[in-house]
């Protein structure tokens, strides 16, 4: 049996350092461990650097829908709450999700860079992997595998009036405000 890799870091190659440096630092509650004309190592907890910006010698053009390239880079939080948390401190700054997913295997809000690319910050929405999988296995996800845009600050709302976590995470809570199809953001074809 081989070792099981745990996520390291990732590396984004930018012409534009210092607003990419402010916005993952805001966005992930981070802080600069190392920058110099070339290169910046930021990290939020304990490992060395968990994202890096490289910025060559030569200009390079912003991400575009139809660039290939890595779409987005998703992290987790433990709770709802954390989650709604973070969408406030980051609300309190400016920055807003671009589209907000009920995914149903996930309850996700993707912030775009200054790039264009995404982060997704995200809660598992299954206590369990192989019951997550039994979901995406099953019709609902079969029928719409992205699943349904949602308002982020009608959820505040509700969770701040009562509302229970396994309510919010449910689709069909999603479903009752209706949301423009989040794969135009995704896609950059809105």
């Amino acid at each position: 049996m081989t070792a099981t890799p745990k996520f390291a870091h990732v590396v984004f190659q930018t012409s534009n350092p210092s607003a990419m440096r402010d916005w993952y630092c805001a966005v992930l509650d981070g802080h600069v461990v190392f920058q110099n004309d070339s290169l910046c190592f930021i990290t939020y907890d304990e490992e060395h650097h968990r994202v890096a910006l490289l910025t060559p010698p030569v200009p390079l053009e912003r991400k575009k829908p139809t660039t290939a390239s890595a779409h987005h880079v998703a992290y987790t939080f433990d709770h709802l709450d954390s989650l709604l948390a973070r969408y406030e401190l980051l609300r309190d700054k400016d920055v807003v999700p671009a589209v907000c997913i009920a995914h149903g295997v996930t309850t996700s809000m993707y912030y775009q860079d200054p790039d264009g690319g995404f982060v997704e910050m995200q809660i598992d929405n299954f206590a369990d992997p192989d019951e997550a999988t039994g979901y995406m296995e099953g019709p609902e996800y079969g029928a719409d595998a992205v699943g349904p845009a949602f308002d982020p600050e009608a959820m505040l709302a509700a969770r701040r009036s009562g509302a229970t976590v396994d309510e919010l995470i449910n689709r069909s809570w999603a479903l009752r405000s209706p949301m423009p199809d989040p794969m135009l953001v995704l896609t950059g074809t809105a």
